[in-house]
């Protein structure tokens, strides 16, 4: 059985088909990519499937339990985790007590007390090396450190899913190596599958994911095992910029 497993996900804002007619089974254990040039659909698939919204056609399946319509604090609880493309803190809480929020409202939500959560977030604020900012206002972090802070927040949920929105964006090619070191690392010790969106950074795509999912116009274009997507003459076009389906005498 499918960790999660989505059938036919359409999701439309008003005239625009944002996501068009997505199937796709992710196992447990699994480093998946989900890459695209803009506006591909690949931040409105992460909302669809961590709840944000509501497809208008379509199933989601979650451990074999249909969670189409559940919202995202129900979805949250059960192990579905994500980062955002852009780092949403509360800027006046500090690291620490964001991070806490986590653990609060994760998949041991009603388990545990304020001061465990506070424990939990201490180990995965020093996992990520933010340790000597902890009692920061978050909102005085730089960008690269609130990202940072969004992983440590979303691995405090004890997540079985992680969604990364673009964490890597932004980042340096060293930070970037580091950074898919980390996912690895962590994937194994925490026993999390990870989904992540990483866009252009074909680096961090081949480095971390074992299968890649590439969206083209709101559609999954190909879903291969990394080389093979990568190396798809389809894939090589979207992002040259070549629409698909063009002939050899076609510009751009």
């Amino acid at each position: 059985m499918a960790l999660l497993r989505l059938e036919n996900i359409t999701k439309r804002f008003g005239g625009l088909v944002a996501v068009n007619d997505v199937s796709l089974e992710i196992e447990a254990g699994e480093s998946i990519g989900i890459v695209g040039p803009n506006g591909s659909g690949k931040t409105t698939l992460y909302n669809v499937i961590s709840g944000v919204y509501p497809p208008e056609q379509g199933r989601i399946f979650f451990e074999g339990k249909d969670i189409t319509n559940l919202p995202a604090h129900r979805r949250a609880p059960m192990g579905i985790g994500r980062t955002f493309q852009i780092p949403r803190p509360f800027s006046s809480a500090s690291v620490r007590e964001n991070v806490a929020v986590g653990a609060m409202f994760g998949t041991l939500s009603g388990k545990v007390s304020v001061d465990e959560c506070s424990e939990i977030a201490e180990h995965y604020i020093e996992l990520v090396g933010l340790q000597a900012h902890k009692d920061k206002d978050s909102g005085t972090l730089t960008p690269v450190e609130k990202k940072l802070m969004e992983i440590a927040r979303a691995l405090a949920m004890k997540p079985k899913l992680l969604l990364m929105d673009e964490a890597m964006a932004g980042m340096h090619p060293r930070d970037i190596d580091d950074m898919v070191k980390f996912l690895k690392k962590i994937k194994e010790d925490e026993d999390i599958t990870i989904v992540s969106m990483v866009e252009h950074i074909m680096r961090a795509v081949a480095g971390f994911a074992e299968r890649v999912m590439v969206m083209y116009r709101g559609a999954k274009l190909i879903d291969a095992p990394t080389a093979k997507a990568l190396s798809d003459p389809r894939v090589i076009d979207v992002y040259l910029g070549r629409p698909t389906g063009e002939g050899e005498d076609a510009e751009g």
